[in-house]
């Protein structure tokens, strides 16, 4: 069990023991195998356990490896504690690193029931702990176990990649899957990648006092995102007390008496501890793919529109082979999968809508395809902006940063892409996903009623703005005829 290194219990070290006993117990048993599974789903983040636990629920025999941890990347170094540590941070003003760190402890400890051994194996999972190994393209190793099966799912999901950077490799950098193991805060940290995992652990660290520096090659924080909302980010991070350094090229890293100086194309800072947040890598090294016969693409595991491989008995999803590193896009292409391996493969992932979130504050929800995205292809569109500050909601609240940014078909009222920053935006972002998902127009949403005050009447703006639209000068001239005539 993780401790300071002088036996001293640290805030929140009985959740994690708890925690620990819950996703990877000491002194597990692995089952005895069957002669033949159903579905092999190897990888027991998202993607894994909702495939695993949606088959066994339909009545398959289904087994489900996993070697580290279940619950994978989210419940154990990523949204989870990460979403913890930012809305305790936000509630609670002046509150210390100890404190706030013993409340993640405590969130990923309870959500961890959900995700357990014990809970799949009450479902009628044969639960594996320990790597996996493809031994052919039927069947896969686990310790001296072999398990065969009909079809297979790899959903290993991905790790922090640590950039090409000289002296990177000699100062003992966090990544997301280290840092929510710190027991002491740094006095000073440093943040590489402004991306969404890079500002949503800054926000909250700077929150507890800590000197944060957040560095980006790009030119603004949230590169993904647009201008607007990188700058109503960029605004807030400066608010909370992180300093930016944008546009700024890390060149190389010195270490000195174990703290680390961040040579920049801006100067040099020297910190306590150095976060690394830039890029992602499949996990995929050590599955012996190649005596299945699955190949890559791009270091991910390549799959069809079906999210089947180049061996079509075996599938793949989640961030081992989607561009979306998203928990959500795991379960949406889990269930998929489910579908089509049990059954005749007949879902797709073309028709998915997949919005994303920064959780920070404000929150930054985007769907769909943005201006520059649609410039660069040539898609005419109309686009559309609203301040939260200009609804009776927003007034009443005191909201001036919050926006939405609503891109329709140029002449037309089909969607193509949002961007809502502000409080809750993944939640104000819901209805949009609904309606891009069903092919309903921005004229169908706007005839739901909604209630009054709400930042949602965000969606009836938006929608009466597109309705005047319509009254071109030659509606407008019939109008005036029939009005003349009505009033005789």
């Amino acid at each position: 069990m993780r401790q300071d290194g002088t036996n001293k219990r640290y805030p929140g070290y009985d959740h994690d023991r708890r925690w620990r006993e819950l996703v990877f117990p000491d002194n597990y048993r692995n089952p005895e195998p069957r002669r033949r599974y159903h579905l092999v789903v190897i990888g027991a983040g998202p993607a894994g356990l909702v495939a695993s636990i949606a088959a066994a629920g339909l009545g398959a025999r289904v087994a489900l490896v996993e070697k580290q941890a279940m619950g994978g990347d989210c419940l154990n170094a990523g949204c989870v504690p990460s979403k913890s540590l930012l809305e305790f941070t936000r509630r609670n003003p002046g509150a210390d690193f100890d404190e706030a760190f013993a409340w993640l402890r405590q969130v990923r400890s309870d959500i961890a029931a959900h995700d357990s051994v014990e809970r799949y194996r009450q479902m009628g999972v044969d639960v594996f702990l320990g790597p996996a190994r493809f031994a052919d393209g039927k069947s896969v190793e686990v310790g001296e176990s072999r398990l065969s099966a009909r079809r297979f799912l790899i959903a290993t999901g991905a790790r922090a990649g640590l950039p090409r950077i000289p002296g990177l490799q000699d100062c003992d950098a966090l990544t997301n899957e280290s840092f929510f193991d710190l027991v002491e805060p740094p006095q000073r940290l440093a943040i590489l990648g402004a991306g969404p995992v890079g500002c949503e652990l800054a926000q909250p660290m700077a929150r507890l006092g800590i000197a944060v520096h957040l560095f980006e090659m790009a030119e603004r924080a949230l590169p993904g995102a647009t201008a607007a909302a990188s700058a109503a980010l960029e605004t807030a991070l400066e608010a909370d007390g992180v300093r930016l350094h944008l546009a700024s090229k890390v060149n190389r890293i010195s270490n000195q008496g174990g703290r680390p100086t961040i040579h920049a194309a801006g100067g040099s800072v020297t910190v306590d501890r150095l976060l690394v947040a830039a890029g992602r890598r499949a996990n995929v090294e050590d599955l012996n793919l190649a005596a299945a016969g699955v190949e890559l693409s791009g270091g991910r595991i390549a799959v069809d529109h079906r999210l089947r491989t180049t061996n079509r008995k075996i599938y793949a999803a989640g961030d081992v082979c989607s561009r979306l590193p998203f928990t959500h896009n795991a379960d949406a292409q889990a269930r998929i999968v489910v579908r089509n391996a049990l059954f005749a493969p007949s879902a797709s992932i073309r028709a998915l809508v997949v919005p994303q979130c920064t959780y920070t504050d404000p929150e930054v929800a985007q769907v769909g395809r943005t201006e520059a995205e649609l410039a660069e292809k040539g898609i005419a569109f109309d686009s559309r902006q609203l301040k939260f500050g200009e609804l009776d909601r927003g007034r009443t609240a005191g909201d001036r940063e919050g926006l939405v940014e609503l891109l329709t078909a140029a002449g037309s009222d089909r969607i193509l892409g949002a961007t809502i920053v502000g409080h809750d935006a993944g939640e104000q972002i819901a209805p949009l996903c609904l309606a891009m998902a069903n092919g309903l127009g921005l004229g169908a949403v706007g005839k739901a009623v909604l209630p009054y005050p709400t930042r949602a009447e965000y969606l009836r703006r938006l929608a009466d703005e597109h309705a005047r639209t319509r009254l071109t000068p030659r509606v407008r001239r019939l109008m005036k005829a029939w009005f003349r005539y009505a009033v005789r």
